[in-house]
């Protein structure tokens, strides 16, 4: 990408920035909707088989997904004009997926504004360390990494941690606003499960809402990391670092059938998300169709997108991730860099 492009994108897109009412609600009707029904079916096909109340929870578990989209983009104020609605509805979408609306609104605004900044690690992001910084590391630390970045660990663990424990308490530093806002949120979420398990019978709650919170969230993980962490992506330093190559060349896009595309609220656009946050989902693809330089971004597809479950670490060097077992070949060629001598 050229500097001149950088310079122009982010004007090309701004003509897409601008939320529609009537396509808001009608994306929360079409969301929830399907959601509340699917997740009825799934209770009621509990009295015939636990495996065939999976069909209809796999399928609520994509609407999951897509509420979590709404969720996403009123944090990031662009579901409504009105900021107002973006709260309301974002607090009620955030019950839903287990997200306190401040809290999460911070951190990913931070991981807006620091990805691909290898000096800004650390807020809202996959954990990710260099060739140099894992080989640097104690055996410790790079034990935990390595049991990190598993996918069995990432994908079957990960959804525990990060919606379970980890969202339900403040960060530290947090201003009131955000605090009262997760305790509000722990209280609704708390409300409804003991509805839904005075309603329906606990047990049969959490085999239902258990199945499609697991499936949803190992989803949300895989599409978060998948779509920061393929091969050619973008990595610099702060002073090398700039915003829009690290949206447009660090950010993929995501080719997905459009059914998933669908259920996963055009995130596979993620290079025009990150680009301009301010884009509601439903315009994502719009705006990648109409703005030119957009159409050579970094592009993934679900078979190649597999790929990515062998990176772990990023090579400076090289500019690209690396598998663990990359890491030998590298090590042995910089040594016999460093070794020969100087003409």
């Amino acid at each position: 990408m050229t500097t001149e492009n950088t310079k122009t994108l982010k004007k090309q897109v701004a003509p897409f920035e601008k939320s529609t009412t009537k396509e808001s609600v009608w994306q929360i009707i079409n969301t929830i909707g399907p959601f509340v029904i699917l997740w009825y079916l799934a209770y009621i096909s509990l009295s015939v088989s636990f495996w065939l109340s999976l069909v209809p929870a796999v399928i609520a578990a994509g609407f999951l997904t897509r509420i979590f989209i709404i969720f996403h983009d009123c944090t990031h104020h662009s579901f409504f004009k009105n900021r107002k609605a973006n709260r309301a509805v974002g607090t009620a979408m955030g019950v839903l997926t287990l997200f306190p609306f401040d809290q999460w609104g911070h951190e990913h605004s931070v991981h807006h504004a620091t990805s691909g900044n290898l000096d800004k690690r650390g807020t809202g992001d996959i954990w990710t360390l260099t060739v140099d910084e894992y080989l640097a590391a104690p055996l410790k630390l790079r034990i935990a990494y390595r049991i990190y970045r598993n996918p069995i660990v990432m994908l079957g663990l990960g959804p525990i941690w990060v919606f379970l424990i980890k969202n339900r308490f403040n960060r530290k530093g947090a201003r009131k606003k955000e605090r009262m806002n997760t305790y509000l949120t722990n209280v609704l979420i708390l409300l409804l499960a003991g509805l839904l398990s005075w309603a329906v019978g606990w047990q049969e709650f959490l085999l239902v809402q258990g199945s499609i919170f697991w499936i949803s969230g190992a989803a949300g993980i895989w599409l978060f990391y998948v779509q920061h962490t393929f091969e050619d992506s973008y990595f610099e330093e702060d002073k090398e670092w700039e915003y829009v190559k690290a949206a447009v060349e660090g950010s993929s896009f995501y080719k997905l059938p459009k059914l998933l595309q669908f259920l996963t609220g055009n995130i596979g656009f993620h290079h025009v998300h990150h680009l301009s946050p301010r884009v509601p989902n439903y315009k994502l693809e719009e705006a990648h169709e109409k703005t030119e330089p957009l159409k050579n971004v970094p592009t993934i597809t679900l078979a190649t997108s597999l790929k990515s479950i062998r990176f772990r670490l990023w090579d400076e060097q090289h500019k690209n991730f690396v598998s663990f077992k990359e890491i030998k070949h590298l090590t042995k060629n910089r040594a016999s860099v460093q070794a020969k001598p100087e003409l």
